[in-house]
């Protein structure tokens, strides 16, 4: 069976609109990704955390499976239980919810720095998932001390 997998990303900073992709076929077995209150803290060392908010409004689960950026070395996906950070090889994103990565939770590891972002600039990362094609998103660095207004 083909699938259709729509994808659009939202930044804090603005709207970028990734590329959808896809067969003919519609209904509600099928994620339809989107990307929203991305931001990264400005780094004060070679590591960077990544915060952002997958919504899958489809009716299939899904499952964010890596992440890279030019600006690392490498990206690592972390679950965060019971205040105690692990790497892990992906976190779920449920039909019709949502995966938070937050601080003080689940999150985005930027290691290795090859250069450290300033405030202002964006970062571009590429989320890689189970089931729906790579997505490539924008997101801004944001002050060191930064917190969202509306969490996530």
């Amino acid at each position: 069976m083909r699938r259709r997998l729509a994808f659009a990303a939202v930044a804090v900073a603005g709207a970028l609109t990734l590329a959808g992709c896809g067969g003919s076929d519609s209904g509600s077995d099928t994620a339809e990704l989107s990307v929203d209150s991305a931001y990264m803290p400005q780094p004060v060392s070679d590591l960077a955390a990544g915060f952002l908010v997958i919504s899958n409004k489809g009716g299939a689960d899904d499952r964010l499976t890596s992440v890279s950026s030019d600006i690392a070395e490498r990206v690592t996906v972390h679950e965060t239980v019971d205040g105690s950070m692990r790497e892990v090889d992906g976190l779920d994103i449920p039909a019709r919810g949502s995966l938070v990565l937050e601080s003080g939770g689940n999150h985005l590891m930027f290691e290795q720095l090859k250069r450290k972002p300033k405030q202002g600039q964006k970062v571009s990362v590429e989320l890689r998932f189970a089931h729906s094609d790579p997505a490539t998103v924008e997101i801004p660095v944001k002050p060191a001390t930064y917190t969202p207004k509306h969490g996530h």
